[in-house]
């Protein structure tokens, strides 16, 4: 409920502002420690991230209530923003959009995490968990750029607004395509935040929706092999939708006026 987001930034926000907090039953404040608010900030952007690949992995809607509390937290206390992006792109590397290349010298379990695959006991983890993972990074990402915390002071602009999302978008499409990774998460991205940035960009938007249509995904298919076609037919399915109705609608779990009266 939209109360319950409030209560829950109103907490963060207060921690961040050195104010006491009760959490697990004591009352803590940053000012206890010469490092404390330097630790809160880390920690507490790294639990963004890690709730983009748990929560918002296994349950897309998650993205919303989430983005909305890190988009005015980053708002308020830009360094949680620097190292939400520092571990955001640690993790998911294709959210930069970035693909590591291997170099020589690096061992195969070494280049695997750079790719953004878990590792444990020289164990590779599956690529169908893999790229779920992955989706739920960039569905925060995704609805992170295009929200606001609605009880904010909005005089200032978004500090990692729309115009990130297109350049991240056009920076994709700048890149050779890599199978099932590429599909996965253009799907994952403009699900979340193509109605936003259609708002946004209008003509230019459906221009880029065109040339991904007709340039980028034959590209994409010519290294997808028969057993990695399901992402990409989903991802096809989506953009001549979106092109036929002339419209990308809402995501699903997108937070309406009503939910903060909830």
């Amino acid at each position: 409920a939209g109360s319950q987001l409030r209560e829950i930034f109103d907490k963060i926000n207060n921690l961040l502002s050195g104010k006491s907090v009760q959490s697990g039953g004591r009352t803590v404040s940053v000012t206890q420690h010469p490092q404390g608010l330097d630790f809160v900030y880390y920690k507490l952007a790294e639990k963004f991230v890690n709730q983009g690949e748990e929560e918002v992995a296994s349950h897309h809607d998650a993205a919303f209530p989430i983005a909305v509390v890190a988009s005015g937290i980053w708002e308020l206390h830009p360094r949680v923003g620097d190292l939400f992006l520092a571990h955001l792109h640690k993790k998911c590397p294709y959210s930069v959009p970035f693909y590591p290349a291997l170099k020589e010298g690096t061992s195969m379990e070494d280049y695997q995490r750079m790719l953004g695959y878990q590792v444990k006991d020289s164990k590779i983890e599956e690529q169908d968990h893999f790229l779920k993972r992955m989706s739920g990074l960039i569905r925060l990402y995704a609805a992170i750029i295009q929200l606001r915390w609605p009880y904010g002071n909005k005089q200032g602009a978004h500090p990692h607004g729309l115009n990130y999302g297109w350049r991240w978008l056009a920076q994709m499409l700048n890149m050779e395509p890599l199978a099932d990774v590429t599909a996965t998460l253009l799907f994952d991205f403009l699900e979340v935040c193509g109605n936003a940035l259609m708002k946004q960009y209008q003509v230019q938007f459906w221009k880029m929706i065109l040339l991904i249509r007709e340039d980028y995904f034959p590209r994409i298919e010519a290294i997808t092999s028969s057993g990695q076609m399901g992402s990409l037919m989903r991802f096809k399915q989506f953009l001549e939708t979106c092109l036929q109705q002339k419209e990308i609608p809402l995501p699903k779990g997108a937070l309406q006026s009503s939910f903060w009266r909830s």
